[in-house]
C-alpha cells in the first residue's frame, strides 16, 4: 500500500501530468449572425473544453463545455486561423491569432482526447459490455405487466416441455442400462465357450443340449451358471406406453407453443404497422419543416456569411439581406412613432439664422454649371488643424466636380426618379470591388442650405434621422466645425459588420458673385488614426462624402412678408465608398438603389420638420 500511494504522488508531481489538467487562453468564437466573431476565454480540463465570457468570471461558471472523447477537429480548408470542434450535432467554430497558434490549441486538444482513454480496443469492448448489460436491465425493468400476463402461459409450456424431457432422459437410462447388461452378459458367454473348445481334447466328447452340454454317456451338463442370465427387469410394454404419451404431449405442448407464438406475432405485427405508420407521418411532417426551413434565409455558422469561401450564393445573399433591411425598417417605424409621441423641440442655435439681402432674391432657379462652381469661391472657415490641407482639397475638389451637370462623357445613369429628387450612379469596380461613385439632386422647400448642413453634420441630431448607425464616437474635437468620428454601422446579415473612421467638416463657401447664392458644404472622408485601428470584428470602410446646399430665395408678392415658402433648398449629395469585404456587386448596387433615396427623404423630411416653426431673423 505504500508502494502504491508512493508512486501515486509521483505521478500527481510530474509536471507533464500537472501541465495537462488545465490549459487556458483566448480564441475568438462564433457566437451567432448578430454578433458574428467574439473573444472567449477557452479551458481545457481533462477531456472537458469549456469557455467563459473572460478570464475574470471564471468563478461564476462556464458559458458552455462539450465532452472531446468522441469529438472531430477539423481544421478550416481556407482559413489558417479557424478550426471546428463537433461533437454529433453540436459545432463550436473557433479562431486563433495566427495559424501556429491554431495548431498549438489542435494538438493540445488532441492530446488531451488520446489521454482521455478512449479508442483502445479493451476502452471499446468494456464500453459495449456495459451498454449490453444496461440494455438488457433497461428492458427487464420496463416490461409492462400486459406483457408479462400474455407471455405465463408460454413458460407454463415450456416447463411441461422440461418435465417430458425429464421422462425422456430417465426411459433413456432405463434402456441404456438393460443394453450394457445384456452386453456384459455376452461377452462373458464368448469366454466361457473359448474355454470349452480349448478343453475338449482333455474332456469326453460334449454336445451342446439348450442350456446344457451331453457327454458321450448322454448325461446332462450344465453351460453357464443359473446366475449369469439375471439382469434388470425390464416392462417394455409399461415403457412403450410412457414412451407414446411422453411424445404425445411433447407434440401437443408444441402446438400450443406455436399457437402462443402466433398470437404474439400478430400482436407485434399489429404494433409495428402503427409504429410504421406513425413514423411515415414523422417524416413527412420532418420533410415539410426541412422545406419550410429552406425557404427561410436561416443559415448557421460562419460558413454562411459574407467572405471569399462563402457557401450561401448571390442570390440567397441578397434575399438575406433584403429581408433583414425590411425587419430594421419595421423596427426603425415603430421607433420613430414613439419617438414622436414623445419628442421635444430643440432649436438650432442663434448663429444658424442669417439675414438675407433682398438683392439675393431670384425669380428662377440657379444653375448649378453657373460660376458657383468656381474654385475661386471663398471659404467663411479661418479653422486650422492638422487636416486642414486635406479638408480644402476635398472641398475644392467637390466644389469643382460634384455640381457638375450629369451629362456629356461622365457616364452617369439614372436609377431613381422621385418628384424633385434623382439619383445617379456610375459603375466603377477595381480588384472585384464595386466603387461605384453614386449622385442625388433635391430640391427641398421651406428650409436653408445652412439648416441641412447644420443638422447633417452636428451629431447631437445624428441618431435622430439615421438608421443605420450602430454606435459613433467623437474621437477628437479638431475646431469648432470639424470633427474626427469613429463610426460603427448596424450588422446586416449576412454581410459583415462594418465600421468608419471619417473627418466631418462644415464650411460655407462665399460667392464671388452678389447675385449668386452662397453655399453650405459638410464633407466626411476617411483617415487613420494610431488608436482606432481596424479590427477582426468589423470591416473598415473608406468614404469620401459631401451634402452640398444652396438656398433659392423667391421674392414675396407686394407688401407679403417673407416666409419659409420663400426659400428653396437645392441639395447635391455625392458619395464615393469603398465597401471593402466581399459582398457581391450586384447586391450592393441593389442596395445602394433602395437605401440612398429613403435616406434623402427621411432626412430631408426631418429637417422640415424641425425647422417649420422656426423663425428666420434678417
Amino acid at each position: 500500500m505504500s508502494d502504491c500511494s508512493s508512486s501515486g504522488s509521483d505521478e500527481d508531481l510530474d509536471p507533464e501530468i500537472e501541465l495537462l489538467d488545465e490549459l487556458g487562453g483566448k480564441l475568438s468564437k462564433w457566437t451567432n449572425y448578430i454578433h458574428g466573431w467574439q473573444d472567449r476565454w477557452i479551458v481545457l480540463k481533462g477531456n472537458i473544453l469549456s469557455y467563459y465570457r473572460s478570464a475574470d468570471e471564471k468563478e461564476y461558471g462556464c458559458r458552455g463545455s462539450i465532452c472531446l472523447s468522441k469529438a472531430v477537429i477539423t481544421p478550416h480548408e481556407f482559413d489558417e486561423c479557424r478550426f471546428d470542434i463537433s461533437v454529433n450535432d453540436s459545432i463550436w467554430y473557433l479562431r486563433a491569432e495566427y495559424p501556429l497558434h491554431r495548431q498549438q490549441w489542435i494538438d493540445t486538444i488532441e492530446l488531451h482526447k488520446a489521454e482521455s482513454g478512449y479508442g483502445s480496443e479493451n476502452s471499446l469492448l468494456r464500453h459495449g459490455s456495459q451498454l449490453s448489460l444496461t440494455s438488457a436491465a433497461s428492458i427487464l425493468s420496463t416490461t409492462s405487466a400486459s406483457s408479462c400476463k400474455k407471455g405465463y402461459s408460454l413458460r407454463e409450456k415450456l416447463a411441461e416441455m422440461e418435465t417430458f424431457r425429464d421422462i425422456l432422459c430417465r426411459q433413456v437410462d432405463t434402456l441404456q442400462k438393460y443394453f450394457d447388461n445384456c452386453a456384459d452378459a455376452d461377452s462373458k458367454d464368448e469366454l466361457r465357450r473359448d474355454k470349452v473348445s480349448e478343453d475338449e481334447e482333455d474332456f469326453p466328447t460334449l454336445r451342446p443340449y439348450g442350456d446344457y452340454l451331453l457327454n458321450n454317456n448322454s448325461s446332462k451338463e450344465k453351460l453357464f451358471p443359473v446366475d449369469s442370465l439375471k439382469g434388470p427387469f425390464i416392462d417394455f410394454k409399461g415403457e412403450a406406453i410412457t414412451f407414446k404419451a411422453t411424445t404425445a404431449g411433447i407434440l401437443s405442448t408444441l402446438s400450443h407453443c406455436i399457437d402462443i407464438l402466433v398470437k404474439g406475432e400478430e400482436s407485434w405485427q399489429r404494433r409495428l404497422d402503427k409504429n410504421i405508420e406513425r413514423r411515415r407521418r414523422a417524416e413527412d411532417s420532418c420533410k415539410a419543416a426541412l422545406t419550410e426551413l429552406k425557404k427561410k434565409p436561416h443559415y448557421g455558422g460562419p460558413d454562411y456569411e459574407e467572405g471569399p469561401n462563402s457557401l450561401i450564393n448571390e442570390e440567397e445573399f441578397f434575399d438575406a439581406v433584403e429581408a433583414a433591411l425590411d425587419k430594421h425598417d419595421q423596427i426603425e417605424e415603430q421607433s420613430q412613432a414613439e419617438r414622436n409621441g414623445a419628442s421635444r423641440r430643440i432649436s438650432l442655435p442663434p448663429d444658424t439664422y442669417f439675414s438675407i439681402s433682398t438683392q439675393k432674391y431670384l425669380t428662377k432657379p440657379h444653375s448649378q454649371t453657373s460660376s458657383s462652381c468656381s474654385v475661386d469661391l471663398v471659404s467663411a472657415s479661418d479653422d486650422v488643424h492638422r487636416f486642414s490641407a486635406q479638408v480644402e482639397e476635398m472641398v475644392k475638389s467637390h466644389m469643382n466636380y460634384s455640381l457638375q451637370d450629369v451629362g456629356g462623357d461622365a457616364n452617369w445613369q439614372l436609377v431613381v426618379e422621385e418628384g424633385e429628387m434623382k439619383v445617379y450612379r456610375r459603375e466603377v469596380e477595381e480588384n472585384g470591388i464595386v466603387l461605384d461613385p453614386l449622385k442625388a439632386t433635391h430640391a427641398v422647400r421651406g428650409v436653408t442650405g445652412h439648416e441641412v448642413c447644420h443638422y447633417f453634420w452636428d451629431t447631437a441630431f445624428r441618431n435622430d434621422w439615421e438608421t443605420t448607425v450602430e454606435s459613433f464616437q467623437v474621437v477628437e474635437t479638431l475646431s469648432d466645425k470639424a470633427v474626427l468620428i469613429h463610426q460603427t454601422h448596424k450588422r446586416v446579415w449576412p454581410a459583415s459588420q462594418r465600421d468608419v473612421l471619417y473627418v466631418s467638416v462644415m464650411q460655407k463657401i462665399l460667392s464671388t458673385n452678389e447675385n449668386d447664392p452662397d453655399t453650405w458644404l459638410v464633407c466626411n472622408f476617411s483617415v487613420d488614426h494610431d488608436g482606432y485601428p481596424p479590427s477582426a470584428r468589423c470591416i473598415r470602410a473608406k468614404i469620401n462624402v459631401a451634402m452640398i446646399c444652396q438656398t433659392l430665395i423667391s421674392p414675396p408678392e407686394g407688401d407679403e412678408k417673407l416666409t419659409r415658402d420663400n426659400f428653396l433648398c437645392k441639395i447635391t449629395y455625392v458619395a464615393n465608398v469603398n465597401p471593402g469585404g466581399w459582398v457581391p456587386a450586384s447586391v450592393l448596387r441593389a442596395v445602394a438603389k433602395r437605401e440612398y433615396p429613403k435616406f434623402l427623404k427621411r432626412f430631408t423630411s426631418y429637417v422640415q420638420e424641425k425647422t417649420s416653426d422656426e423663425v428666420i431673423l434678417f
